[in-house]
């Protein structure tokens, strides 16, 4: 190995599976000085490449947000526990949820939420100040953890047994539940992604739409189609990105086709159009289409209109 935090436990993937400067780790502690010590102490550790460091649990969220967005989640997160508005175990449970959660370790100087940490399935427990010795033990268990979901994943890909098929507007549970942090005013919320109707394109921004308001988020249209895709999301314009799960009515008036979600109308562009189509027909119940034959009489009238 090389040098840097002495590992005396490091056998098994740590050398030998191609891990070592491979790890890429979230710290998060509100105390500029604890946060420093730990930063300098992870990136010793010759098995850890790269460390993102903030100040609470919001920025952290935000960060394991982009990082998954890029294609490059976080492989665990070293979090202080007592914090200011959300403190660290409110942010182990967010983080639960997630479709993957990443390892998460303690990093606290009290012992008294031990036994909540790990109900919340904490990979492991440290105590400040952090010994190097201690530190290195954790970031081995990170690292099997690693090479397990490396293992189960491989597994998985060679496994000829052909997967059950879903309804094309359904959401699998483990990515319904997870949470998403959004602007609002100023403020940041968390809404699951389940609960999104629509995405809209706003610069640099997304906006997420629920039937109780909308937020924004620091992403590209084109990364939330890709990563919300098994999730029941479909892009059907250059600025909009839905649930199927949430199409009330699919719409076509003077041959422009459009969606209605909770009474927003939006526009489906012509390159969109017939794959959606195609998603909506695999539906258990497919949408009704107004305004087609004299049966269904004039296309109704938006009652809540958005522009393209």
């Amino acid at each position: 190995m090389t040098s840097g935090l002495p590992c005396p436990i490091c056998e098994g993937p740590d050398r030998r599976g191609g891990l070592e400067r491979s790890l890429r780790v979230l710290a998060v502690d509100d105390e500029a000085p604890a946060l420093e010590d730990l930063v300098y102490l992870l990136r010793s550790d010759p098995r850890i490449a790269h460390v993102e460091a903030v100040t609470d649990a919001t920025k952290a969220l935000r960060v394991l947000h982009r990082a998954m967005d890029a294609g490059q989640p976080l492989d665990a997160v070293f979090l202080d526990i007592r914090m200011p508005g959300l403190d660290g175990l409110d942010l182990a449970r967010v983080l639960s949820r997630f479709a993957q959660p990443p390892p998460v370790v303690f990093v606290t100087a009290h012992h008294q939420p031990a036994v909540e940490a790990f109900e919340l399935k904490a990979l492991d427990y440290l105590l400040k100040p952090v010994r190097p010795e201690r530190l290195a033990e954790s970031v081995h268990r990170i690292v099997h953890e690693v090479w397990d979901a490396k293992n189960a994943a491989k597994t998985s890909g060679e496994s000829t047994a052909p997967a059950p098929a879903q309804p094309a507007n359904s959401t699998p549970p483990e990515m319904g539940d997870e949470v998403i942090p959004v602007e609002l005013g100023g403020v940041t919320r968390f809404i699951r992604l389940a609960d999104i109707r629509y995405v809209e394109a706003h610069g640099d921004y997304a906006r997420l739409h629920t039937a109780t308001g909308s937020g924004l988020v620091r992403a590209a249209l084109n990364g939330l189609e890709e990563r919300w895709r098994s999730a029941g999301f479909v892009r059907i314009h250059r600025s909009h990105l839905v649930s199927l799960g949430h199409i009330d009515e699919l719409r076509l008036e003077e041959g422009h086709l459009s969606v209605t979600i909770g009474g927003a109308v939006l526009p489906v562009s012509r390159r969109h159009a017939r794959h959606l189509r195609q998603l909506l027909v695999r539906r258990a119940r497919p949408a009704p289409v107004a305004g087609q034959t004299a049966s269904t009489g004039a296309a109704q009238q938006p009652r809540n209109g958005l522009g393209s």
